[in-house]
């Protein structure tokens, strides 16, 4: 070996040296500096304001809670190590409160509870939310009834009586939908005033073009439909649409039947249960489907091969006070943009309301209730998607006060159009609008 590769080994095996007696020092320092400043063991951190191991962080907060005094069996000079800390409790606060713990760092046991309740809850913010087993069985058990009973194409409604459109007629749906906020406000085509060409040939299949999504029509229609049954009271042929509007509503509500008797915690309750949550929520549910069809563009609910506009309910005698709340309403959810999934929980949440007249096991369906809306809130929070998702819960928790009015209007209306078109009206649904128990289920 050369001089020169001699003495770059020698400098290589100093370096190495010197290197790993600074290793060896910082480790007994570190050790040193994590001693605890009670018993001597090895220390976890600062508690109350001294470095200390976890047992005597324990043994303060506990023995600083206690209102009884602690005395030393001996001479207060007890040397507090790992192996004697347990022997005398007086000398090892002496030593705690020597060492700088502080007794007001100390939190009180509902302090304490209230900052796990809050850890609970930042960690319950912080992880993702995921549906539960049963909440997915929940949502699944739904769509299953929802979807053998609602057919968006209706394609299953036959054998109605045909819509008359010709009586009360009113302009194109061209005319702005936004109208119909403010009936008061004058059709700028003339208002309003278009005149019938005919009433005496019923229409044989409805036409989308002949309707109209203009609230400044409702005056109007109204102002015709009043004169038209003063001249025809006494034929009973007053509200030209009614038959077919009759014929729909109730084949929804046989569709809304079957949905609910789908469910296995609707057929757990009692039938007096069954019937009233039935009446209080076919309305509702009808009209949740209904949104499922309905294009906000056009202002009309595109049922298959046959289109409806608000003018069709106008037609079948119904007055402003429902179908404008209606018409905002259908506008308002459709905005929303649900999926099928929230859908089915709203209708669900309707059937399911405690709170409806003849219920008896309130308790039972109020749990059913809790268990749908935090099933939706759920389902909002983990596949919604954007700031939106937020607001979204509370408005359609809204939308159902809103159902909740126009129910009880819709059912007023309806024994209205009874005494004046006693035999149009289905059996059925005049047993959804009244007090009495429901004999069709």
């Amino acid at each position: 070996m050369s001089e020169k590769a001699a003495g770059v080994q020698i400098i290589s095996e100093v370096l190495a040296r010197l290197n790993k007696e600074d290793e060896e020092e910082k480790l007994t320092d570190d050790e040193e500096s994590r001693v605890c400043g009670v018993c001597g063991d090895l220390a976890n951190g600062y508690h109350f304001n001294a470095l200390t191991c976890e047992g005597c962080k324990g043994f303060f907060r506990r023995n600083i809670k206690r209102s009884n005094q602690l005395r030393c069996p001996f001479l207060n000079k007890c040397v507090i190590t790992k192996n004697s800390r347990r022997s005398c409790q007086a000398c090892r606060m002496r030593k705690c409160q020597a060492i700088g713990m502080c007794k007001d760092m100390v939190m009180s046991d509902e302090k304490v509870q209230e900052r796990r309740v809050q850890i609970k809850k930042n960690k319950m913010l912080n992880s993702p939310v995921e549906l539960s087993f049963q909440q997915e069985k929940r949502i699944q058990e739904l769509l299953f009834g929802h979807r053998s009973t609602f057919d968006s194409a209706f394609s299953r409604f036959s054998s109605f009586r045909p819509m008359d459109r010709n009586i009360l007629p009113v302009n194109t749906h061209k005319q702005t939908a936004s109208k119909l906020f403010n009936p008061l406000t004058e059709c700028p085509r003339n208002g309003c005033s278009t005149a019938s060409k005919s009433t005496t040939e019923p229409t044989s299949s409805p036409s989308a073009t002949s309707c109209s999504s203009s609230s400044s029509c409702f005056h109007s229609s109204i102002k015709k439909q009043e004169h038209h049954i003063r001249n025809d009271v006494e034929n009973r042929c007053v509200f030209t649409a009614l038959p077919h509007v009759a014929d729909l509503t109730t084949y929804m509500i046989q569709n809304v039947i079957s949905f609910s008797k789908s469910l296995q915690d609707f057929r757990s309750l009692t039938m007096g249960d069954q019937i009233s949550l039935l009446k209080g929520a076919t309305f509702e549910i009808m009209q949740i489907r209904f949104n499922m069809v309905f294009n906000s563009k056009t202002s009309t609910w595109e049922c298959g091969h046959i289109t409806y506009c608000i003018d069709d309910a106008v037609r079948a005698g119904f007055q402003p006070c429902l179908l404008e709340p209606l018409f905002r309403f259908h506008h308002t959810l459709r905005t929303l943009g649900l999926q099928e999934e929230e859908y089915v929980l709203m209708q669900a949440m309707s059937l399911f309301s405690p709170d409806r007249p003849g219920v008896q096991q309130h308790s039972l369906i109020d749990k059913v209730h809790e268990n749908l809306a935090l099933t939706l809130k759920t389902w909002i929070d983990c596949r919604r998607t954007g700031p939106e998702k937020h607001l979204l819960y509370p408005k359609v928790i809204a939308c159902f006060t809103e159902m909740r009015t126009m129910t009880e209007e819709y059912s007023k209306q309806i024994l209205q159009i009874q005494d004046i078109q006693p035999d149009t009206i289905s059996p059925l649904i005049m047993e959804m609008v009244s007090k009495g128990s429901c004999n069709d289920l």
